[in-house]
């Protein structure tokens, strides 16, 4: 019996998931919308889902006046996120000035573009949409989105290919 068995373990250490929930946050927060294995998408979803809800309640603490509270639930929220100026060599800081990497980008999106578009939602911010079997292996594929993402068009090898054809 399966009780209380809460996640999909995806055939990884629990390091190694946890580093791909990470990366696949990143990089969902960053281009809103991303293909990726069904099981995959089905894991990522509750996991950004709660990251989202950090960002809102960041924002709705700033807007408040409360800075520790805003403060606290984006260091909460950077979590979700690989962090950020990880390469910086802080043995020569005037030397060099690090760029922001994908963590801290997404952080920033997170708590400001993202927690204000879902500000009046109570959840619910993404959508699974299953695409079919992949050709190779036979794996299940499907696109994660935020909801409110429509106006964006994925563009796909297929897409770019054809365009290229009828030109």
């Amino acid at each position: 019996m399966r009780h209380l068995v809460a996640h999909r373990k995806l055939g990884r250490t629990s390091s190694h998931r946890r580093a791909l929930l990470r990366n696949l946050a990143t990089s969902f927060v960053t281009h809103e919308r991303i293909v990726t294995t069904l099981p995959k998408a089905k894991e990522l979803r509750p996991f950004v889902e709660k990251a989202i809800t950090l960002g809102r309640r960041a924002r709705q603490e700033r807007q408040a006046g409360n800075v520790a509270a805003a403060v606290h639930a984006s260091r909460l929220a950077s979590g979700f996120f690989f962090a950020g100026n990880a390469s910086r060599d802080w043995s020569k800081p005037h030397l060099q000035q690090a760029e922001r990497t994908a963590g801290v980008a997404a952080l920033q999106k997170l708590t400001g573009e993202l927690a204000e578009r879902f500000a009046d939602r109570p959840g619910g911010y993404t959508r699974i949409l299953k695409l079919g079997r992949r050709k190779g292996d036979g794996a299940e594929m499907a696109i994660i989105e935020f909801i409110g993402s429509e106006s964006k068009k994925t563009v796909t090898d297929k897409d770019a290919k054809q365009s290229e054809k009828s030109k």
